[in-house]
């Protein structure tokens, strides 16, 4: 039955192979598992509720992928969409509620599964030059990794008062005026356990990566949180549980609030998570189906459109079940590197996160953010490879390179980052393209005049408020 309902025989794989494949892929994404609880429980939503959503709807689109696609692509909570979810969302001046800002998220899945309908998601990717989709991939993992600092306690930061302060600090200030302290001293980390712990597991979770080790990061968190009984770090209290199980009586299950529809800042958020999850999952699809050599089908661009819908369909599934939007795993190309070429990689994939919620919630609530952060350090110099692509002898296309890179982490928004980035590149190369040589001139496309006036638009009502 497997065997006909997932082809193996005609791409040339077996059950066994494909099982495994799929708990390889498990085990390179299970950090995210422990990660995204700590993640976004600055937003005040509790913990267990966000490990139950992120093990469920993780392993309900894994399976849907498997089951409607028959692709070998797990799909989670994606990395830099939940740090930006965690900063407009965050319980100390957050732009909206975690309620409001699933609300956003719900509705993003919606816009999103619109524009891959119509074709007009296709249009956009083209539209997009490459070097700004390296670069905003780029700066996403800065603010991943600044984050990954400042939940380690190596790094403090400080908004200096003005009057968009509370604005910068729910993501959606424009200038923001920030204070960075770095605590790398000896004298602070003999004071700091948690930044002593943070430093000490990201040099395991360094050494591991370096030697490739398949669920490096995984390992990474355990042994860190392991290390940290001893030092204090990490609370063993939560074993006491005489059933082992944590309590899911605050599940944020339909907890979704949709009265900020009539909000610009609503608005803005749902645009930056459509944004981003529009040109993530897309170039993920692309590359993990190509690795697996399903692109070069007959069948390759019509199966290449379903998974684009799944993968839509997973942020408003991952918004009902009360947690940042889902989204195409580049880890499951460790599933495919190890054999996996159908669904039924995905689908194990997925199995294997449903039975994560009876066998490893009892170990949530014991590990600190230092055993955390240093994944989210490494996941950003992950990220960062992305910075070779781009083509920095040409200064139109390095300015809003950089300054899309930059402004994330400094500006703590990832909205800032994106707008400046092209309405600069928008800028430069319009003026180019009118006085240079035909021979220097960058395409600018049509589409991207229309965005551009959008991000500006966006300034100019920031400013306004």
């Amino acid at each position: 039955m497997l065997d006909r309902y997932f082809k193996l025989g005609e791409f040339g794989t077996n059950p066994r192979t494909e099982i495994i494949a799929g708990i390889t892929t498990f085990v390179t994404m299970a950090y995210i598992l422990f990660l995204n609880p700590i993640i976004l429980a600055g937003t005040g939503m509790d913990q267990n509720a966000v490990f139950f959503a992120t093990a469920v709807g993780a392993g309900i689109v894994s399976i849907m992928m498997g089951l409607f696609v028959n692709y070998p692509v797990a799909l989670a909570p994606g990395m830099g969409l939940n740090a930006y979810f965690a900063v407009v969302a965050s319980a100390q001046g957050g732009a909206l509620t975690w309620q409001q800002a699933l609300g956003a998220v719900f509705v993003a899945g919606l816009v999103f599964l619109l524009l891959t309908v119509t074709g007009f998601r296709q249009l956009l990717v083209k539209a997009l030059p490459d070097s700004l989709k390296y670069a905003i991939t780029v700066g996403i993992g800065l603010f991943i990794a600044f984050i990954g600092f400042k939940l380690g306690e190596v790094s403090t930061v400080t908004f200096l008062g003005g009057p968009s302060a509370d604005a910068i600090k729910g993501g959606a200030g424009v200038v923001p005026l920030m204070f960075f302290e770095w605590n790398i001293g000896i004298a602070n980390f003999m004071l700091s356990k948690a930044a002593a712990l943070t430093m000490i597991g990201l040099i395991i979770a360094g050494i591991l990566t370096t030697l490739r080790v398949r669920g490096a990061l995984l390992i990474g968190i355990v042994l860190t949180t392991l290390i940290g009984i001893p030092m204090g770090v990490t609370n063993t209290a939560g074993l006491d549980n005489p059933s082992f199980l944590p309590d899911f009586g605050n599940l944020a299950i339909g907890a979704l609030d949709l009265s900020q529809l009539a909000s610009g800042v609503f608005w803005e958020i749902v645009i930056v998570f459509v944004f981003v999850c529009l040109f993530d999952s897309f170039g993920t699809l692309v590359g993990t189906a190509n690795r697996a050599g399903l692109l070069n089908r007959p069948d390759g661009e019509k199966r290449l459109g379903r998974a684009m819908f799944v993968d839509g369909s997973g942020v408003s599934i991952g918004a009902l079940l009360g947690v940042t939007p889902m989204t195409a795993y580049i880890e499951s190309a460790a599933g495919i590197e190890s054999g996996g070429r159908t669904g039924l990689t995905a689908v194990t994939a997925g199995v294997m996160f449903l039975l994560s919620v009876v066998l490893l919630a009892p170990f949530v609530s014991i590990i600190p953010s230092a055993a955390t952060s240093p994944a989210l350090i490494i996941v950003g110099v992950l990220m960062m490879s992305s910075v070779r692509h781009i083509e920095w002898d040409d200064f139109g296309i390095a300015m809003p390179a950089f300054l899309t890179i930059a402004l994330m982490p400094f500006t703590y928004s990832i909205a800032n980052g994106i707008s400046i980035g092209i309405i600069s590149y928008v800028l430069l190369n319009g003026i180019r393209n009118v006085f240079a040589k035909d021979a220097e001139k960058q395409p600018v496309h049509w589409l991207m005049w229309i965005i551009a006036l959008m991000a500006l638009a966006r300034f100019i009502f920031l400013a306004g408020e």
